[in-house]
C-alpha cells in the first residue's frame, strides 16, 4: 500500500483482526454484486469504501423515482440511468483507486457462470427467486461463498452459504427450487426504507469478513430482523442431504 492508502484505510488497519495484512487481502479481492437496488446500494458503497480492489456490479434496470425512497446509491440525476452505471459513479467518487466493472445486464447462463467463477465472494442483492436460485447454482458449481439478503415490508433476512465447505447448506437447502411459496417483492408489498440499509450493511460486513478471513460468518445460520418490533432472531441451518442442488454436488 502507498501512503494515501495507509491513511485512507487507517481505521481498518488499527483493528487487530484486520491490520495491514487484512487490508491488503481486501485490495487484492474480487467481489461480485448482483443487483444495484435497495440492498445493492449499501453493499456497493461499503465494499468500495472499504477498499475491495475489484468489484463487479450487475443490474439491467434503470433508476425510477420510486427507487429513491431507499436506494441510496442513486439520486435525482440518476433518473433513467442504468442502476449499475449510477452506482459505479458514486463508488468511484468515494474511492477512485479501485477497479469497478458495471454490467448493464441481467446476469444469467454463461455470463453468470463466468462472473461467479472469477469472484472471491458473491453477494446476492436481487429481488426475485429465479435469480437467487440461478446465482446459488453457479456458486455451488464453483464453490464460491454466497452472501444472501432479502427485505420486504418490515422484515429482513441475511445468511451466508459458504460453499467452500462441503458440509455447509446452500440457498436451495433453505428455499427449494420446486417450492410454491408466493414471492414477496417490494413493488407489490412495500418496504421500509432503512431496512434495506440494515440488511445490505450486514451483507457487506459478512463479505468483508470472508475476504479477510476473520471472525465467524453467518454460514449455517439465518439472521432474521423484524424492524417493527426491533427484534433479532437466529435460526440454525443444516445441509439438506437430499438437496437437488448441493446434494448432487457433494
Amino acid at each position: 500500500m502507498n501512503d494515501d492508502q495507509l491513511l485512507r484505510y487507517s481505521r481498518h488497519i488499527l483493528l487487530d483482526q484486520i491490520g495491514i495484512v487484512g487490508q491488503e487481502k481486501l485490495l487484492a479481492a474480487h467481489a461480485l454484486i448482483i443487483g444495484a437496488g435497495g440492498l445493492g446500494s449499501p453493499v456497493a458503497l461499503y465494499l468500495a469504501a472499504a477498499g475491495v480492489g475489484h468489484i463487479t456490479l450487475a443490474d439491467d434496470d434503470t433508476v425510477e423515482l420510486t427507487n429513491l425512497q431507499r436506494q441510496i446509491a442513486h439520486d435525482m440525476h440518476s433518473l433513467g440511468v442504468n442502476k449499475a452505471d449510477s452506482a459505479v459513479r458514486r463508488m468511484h467518487e468515494m474511492n477512485p483507486d479501485i477497479q469497478i466493472n458495471a454490467l448493464k445486464l441481467r446476469l444469467q447462463g454463461d455470463a453468470l457462470d463466468a462472473a461467479v467463477a472469477e469472484a472471491d465472494v458473491v453477494l446476492d442483492c436481487s429481488d426475485n427467486f429465479p435469480t437467487r436460485h440461478a446465482v446459488n447454482r453457479a456458486c455451488v458449481r464453483h464453490r464460491k461463498p454466497l452472501v444472501s439478503g432479502a427485505a420486504v415490508r418490515f422484515d429482513g433476512q441475511i445468511s451466508v452459504f459458504d460453499l467452500r465447505d462441503e458440509a455447509a447448506p446452500c440457498y436451495a437447502c433453505l428455499f427449494p427450487e420446486h417450492a410454491q411459496d408466493a414471492e414477496m417483492r417490494c413493488a407489490e408489498f412495500g418496504v421500509f426504507a432503512p431496512l434495506v440499509g440494515v440488511v445490505g450493511s450486514i451483507q457487506a460486513v459478512e463479505a468483508l469478513k470472508l475476504l479477510i478471513g476473520t471472525g465467524e460468518s453467518l454460514s449455517g445460520r439465518l439472521l432474521l430482523h423484524d424492524a417493527l418490533s426491533a427484534d433479532w432472531r437466529t435460526l440454525r441451518l443444516k445441509k439438506d442431504t437430499g438437496c437437488e442442488v448441493c446434494g448432487q454436488a457433494s
